[in-house]
């Protein structure tokens, strides 16, 4: 397994990063490094908080500071203040790299919040302390630098996953082995401080493949870098393909008005989103679970997805549907990955055979060592085991079905109900927008299902969408409280923040219509 410092040299003179100079790239990086070797007699790795925009400048920082064995802790430029306030409390970082972390961190040290780390910066401006690491920091058996990567969570709480440059190799390894493909080549439209993101740089830069990083609004604006996609692959959430599929309706439809006007015959541009969507060689689809009505979309234009199952605490995806698998009529996530074992089992911890859903639990040595901060009860213990709140099954053919999160099952009259299958459900109906279906507590039912949705036009009603769901969901499943809104809270990646949507449901729940 190469080593950063030895794949940065391999690949100084490769023009690798599309739309970038690469050779400014490599400049900084060398720079970067160098600096960061500077200090004398400094025996722990210095702790960089690194939250740059620039994409060029985010990656040449990250790989240096991978190569200067250096602890890296990934940061959300768009942080509130409440959480840049948690991150320094906890990180107290040593370099501090992106416009808005600088900013907030000499926020927080004229507020007076980090007044010990104040007290030594004096003293270590020109020469860093010699002390021991950070004894919060978890551990791992070799002396690699620990690379902390932003995960879920809806609590408030900022976390990081603690991953190493060897477990997001052995992510890199497993992919390239699934797909028989080397050099890998990337098309990022996620944050590259996300595991989305920064797996697809790994994935190109480590095997010799090109990267393209550009925002989703410029790819949804028409900017696809005036590249040939088939040797590409392409990462989206399910909104993603969502508002890509949607706004090429929508275009098609203004086309059709031009044309008729023009009296034209073709509907169709020769480079529609959609058409160039399918050239790809792979669009992988993760961050959340995709809707039936989303994935039958896209099969019927013969895009090659690629629905992936995986998370920040796995490296990113470990079980994948292979596009031809999905455009052969399969819907589930597909097989694992080669370098992951995954197993079912029952509460006790017994494995539970073929079509019996259970627990998911994960065995791969792309698992992160830990969480910092540090839980009471970790879910990664040694063996490097991980039970995520994930409900699933294998069948026959060794295809993983993804059923739902334990968490989110609601318990409505004593029945067991799994919000995807009802957000599946409504969302077939085609008359709303997008939905999050919950449970309230309820002194009858003990939980009443409850769905925050978005209609297509103010003149949908829940009578309607409730009709529509007649022959598709049991009664029990169907939902008995309706609250439209104008957006539902998602993240970049695309889930949905079910606490604060139960906490919209129950603000509204007096003015929220109710159906039997």
């Amino acid at each position: 397994m190469a080593d950063p410092l030895t794949i940065l040299k391999q690949r100084s003179r490769d023009d690798w990063l599309v739309g970038y100079d690469s050779q400014e790239f490599f400049a900084l990086a060398e720079r970067v490094l160098v600096e960061l070797r500077s200090p004398p007699n400094s025996e722990a790795p210095l702790t960089i908080l690194l939250a740059d925009r620039n994409p060029l400048t985010f990656l040449a920082h990250f790989i240096a500071a991978c190569a200067a064995n250096c602890c890296i802790v990934l940061a959300n430029p768009d942080w509130t203040k409440a959480e840049w306030q948690q991150v320094f409390e906890l990180v107290q970082p040593d370099l501090v790299w992106g416009e808005e972390a600088k900013v907030e961190g000499r926020r927080q040290r004229a507020g007076g919040r980090r007044q010990k780390a104040e007290g030594k910066e004096a003293a270590s401006s020109q020469q860093r302390s010699s002390a021991s690491p950070n004894p919060l920091l978890p551990q791992p058996p070799v002396l690699t630098p620990h690379i902390l990567i932003p995960t879920g969570g809806t609590s408030g709480k900022i976390r990081f996953a603690v991953h190493t440059w060897e477990t997001l190799m052995v992510s890199v390894e497993g992919f390239r082995e699934y797909f028989e493909v080397e050099p890998i080549n990337s098309f990022c439209v996620l944050p590259l401080y996300h595991v989305s993101g920064l797996m697809q740089f790994m994935r190109s830069f480590t095997t010799g493949g090109k990267l393209v990083v550009l925002p989703f609004k410029a790819l949804e604006a028409g900017d696809r870098s005036n590249l040939n996609p088939e040797e590409f692959f392409l990462s989206l959430v399910p909104t993603q393909l969502q508002r890509l599929l949607d706004g090429e309706s929508r275009g098609q439809k203004a086309a059709g008005r031009r044309q008729e006007t023009q009296h034209s015959t073709s509907l169709l541009a020769p480079d529609s989103s959609i058409a160039w969507l399918a050239r790809f060689h792979t669009v992988l689809l993760g961050g959340a679970p995709a809707w039936s009505e989303l994935l039958d979309r896209a099969r019927s234009q013969r895009i090659r997805l690629a629905p992936t199952y995986g998370m920040t605490e796995t490296a990113s995806q470990i079980a994948t549907l292979k596009p031809d698998d999905f455009l052969n009529g399969q819907t589930n996530a597909g097989h694992v990955l080669p370098h992951a074992q995954l197993t079912i089992r029952n509460p006790s911890g017994d494995i539970l055979k073929t079509d019996q859903i259970g627990n998911i639990t994960i065995q791969a040595k792309s698992l992160a060592w830990s969480y910092f901060p540090p839980t009471p009860h970790s879910p990664l213990p040694t063996p490097r085991s991980f039970q995520p709140d994930d409900l699933g099954y294998f069948d026959a053919n060794g295809y993983l079905h993804i059923v739902g999160r334990q968490s989110d099952k609601i318990i409505t009259g004593g029945e067991n109900v799994f919000p995807a299958e009802v957000e599946a459900a409504i969302r077939s109906t085609g008359l709303v927008q997008d939905v999050c279906v919950i449970g309230i507590s309820d002194r009858h039912w003990g939980q009443a299902i409850t769905a925050v949705y978005i209609p297509i036009s103010a003149d949908i009603s829940p009578t309607s969408i409730q009709t529509a769901l007649s022959d598709t969901l049991s009664k029990f499943k169907r939902p008995k409280h309706w609250l439209a809104v104008d957006r539902l809270p998602r993240n970049a990646q695309g889930k949905v923040n079910r606490p604060q949507v139960e906490a919209i449901a129950k603000m509204a729940l007096p003015t929220v219509l109710a159906i039997d």
